[in-house]
């Protein structure tokens, strides 16, 4: 802890965002630059606590106290060495997190939390700016072929940490550009491309490769796989889950990654052929987003950056209080009402409300009905959904887009050349190592956990690279969740 009464001298502060009115005419980051100075003061209301609470908070176990206290003193070198001793991707996390380390800050009990998130992100880019940030291969290989399938978040993660160990690693993409999620899934005014890539060639330069255009169960097959000493499949939690309702067949109706897909590609100048015949625009259109999570609300930002006539938004549950509810103490992360940059910049949030079904002329959506309904808990399972009497509406729409989450991985044909069982959530069962039923098969991240945060997709990653690397060696210097005493792997 640099300043004892830091946080009692200094505000929560954070940079500010761009004027809605210019930001909604780009796809740019939409965060002004933060001052130094203001950087230091936020890093010295990190306090003495005893028991810091936001690394048990945080998914990776950042030493989040140790990296605050370097900020403060002005030793940035040994800040961005204790970031990456715990994360591979801080550039990104400091960008796309939801923070639950902050919801688990000491401060937060009755205070605005340390501003754990945005200090990570200033610590990263320091140290790219000051070229500190260098390609850093393994000093041996082990002669260990390893094959990631997949390039999201888990992918990456697992992928550096066996680097580092010494192991050949191959990841294979299936799209056209690595990244997965944090290429397709993110729209550009949360992360900017260049952030990916810049990592991403890094991670070339210290050994990694990469095969894009590469899908694995149907160019690359199984028997393709059994060339490597060890497998890891990081596919993600990418099937959406859908509303069987009438009139879901009309053309208009799509699902929230198409729409977020197709812009990122625009954005990238893939204005290719195929885009261009299967356009999902909302500009000009009564556009409706049936789910109130991250997902939606990128949607939102995208579709008021095309430009839509109206943007309204839809969420089955309660609205959340702003304040954390009684049965979520602190320093659980607790669900509140968050308003997103894309909820700043317009549209309406609506709760308590069910889409009964679409409407439509000659094979187009025109709207939709809804009804408001009322939630009531169950102790034995999820609530009790009942409709409320008289509340049917009618929404013009022409263009509607499903973000109610994902169900789990695309694993057929892949599951089914491997011979590998589901557990009954639908993602990949593995033992407690992360091994799948076949040996040497391993699996992480959201195929293997469930649709989650980036935070927890890179720490699954980690892990399973560690177990990767014990199964092919007998034993493993990478470190473990949290653990500071071992050596630092980046």
């Amino acid at each position: 802890m640099g300043k004892p009464t830091g946080f009692k001298e200094y505000p929560r502060e954070l940079p500010r965002r761009r004027p809605v009115n210019e930001r909604i005419r780009d796809f740019r980051e939409i965060y002004l630059p933060f001052a130094a100075e203001h950087l230091t003061h936020q890093a010295a209301r990190c306090m003495d606590c005893g028991m810091p609470t936001c690394i048990a908070g945080c998914p990776l176990g950042n030493l989040i106290p140790e990296w605050n206290d370097a900020v403060y003193r002005g030793q940035w070198q040994q800040a961005v060495e204790r970031l990456h001793a715990t994360n591979n991707f801080p550039e990104f996390t400091g960008r796309l997190c939801p923070a639950p380390c902050e919801e688990a800050c000491v401060l937060a009990i009755n205070e605005p939390a340390v501003t754990i998130e945005q200090i990570e992100k200033e610590i990263i880019e320091h140290a790219f700016a000051q070229g500190w940030i260098r390609p850093q291969p393994p000093e041996r290989r082990t002669g260990k072929q390893v094959a990631v399938v997949g390039s999201g978040p888990a992918g990456l993660a697992c992928a550096a940490q066996l680097n580092q160990a010494g192991h050949h690693v191959t990841v294979f993409e299936r799209y056209d550009r690595i990244g997965g999620l944090l290429r397709y899934g993110i729209p550009d005014f949360k992360m900017e491309k260049g952030i990916l890539d810049r990592r991403l060639a890094l991670l070339e330069q210290e050994g990694v490769r990469f095969q894009a255009n590469a899908h694995v169960g149907v160019n690359v097959t199984a028997a393709d796989l059994k060339a490597f000493d060890a497998v890891v499949l990081c596919l993600g939690a990418t099937v959406p889950r859908d509303l069987a309702l009438p009139g879901r067949e009309l053309d208009g109706i799509h699902f929230a990654m198409d729409f977020l897909t197709r812009q990122n590609r625009l954005v990238a100048g893939d204005d290719t052929a195929a885009t261009r015949q299967a356009p999902i625009c909302a500009t000009g259109k009564d556009v409706i987003v049936i789910g109130g999570g991250d997902t939606g609300s990128d949607c939102i930002g995208t579709s008021l950056r095309q430009q839509a006539r109206s943007v309204v938004n839809f969420e089955a549950a309660d609205r959340p209080t702003a304040d954390r509810p009684d049965h979520q103490p602190w320093p659980y992360y607790p669900t509140r009402l968050r308003t997103s940059s894309s909820h700043e910049e317009g549209g309406e949030r609506h709760w308590n409300i069910l889409t009964e079904s679409f409407q439509g002329h000659d094979g187009r959506v025109t709207g939709l009905t809804t009804v408001d309904i009322r939630m009531t808990p169950r102790p034995d399972g999820p609530p009790r959904i009942e409709p409320l009497p008289g509340t049917t509406r009618h929404w013009p729409a022409d263009l509607v887009l499903i973000a109610i989450g994902y169900s789990g991985p695309e694993t057929n044909p892949l599951a089914d050349q491997l011979g590998l069982p589901l557990d009954p959530r639908g993602t990949i069962a593995t033992n407690d190592h992360f091994m799948t039923a076949e040996p040497g098969i391993f699996a992480a991240g959201d195929a293997h956990r469930g649709q989650s945060l980036i935070v927890w997709a890179i720490s699954e990653g980690r892990e399973a690279a560690r177990a990767v690397d014990l199964y092919l060696t007998g034993t493993t210097r990478l470190p473990t969740k949290g653990c500071c005493d071992l050596p630092l792997v980046r």
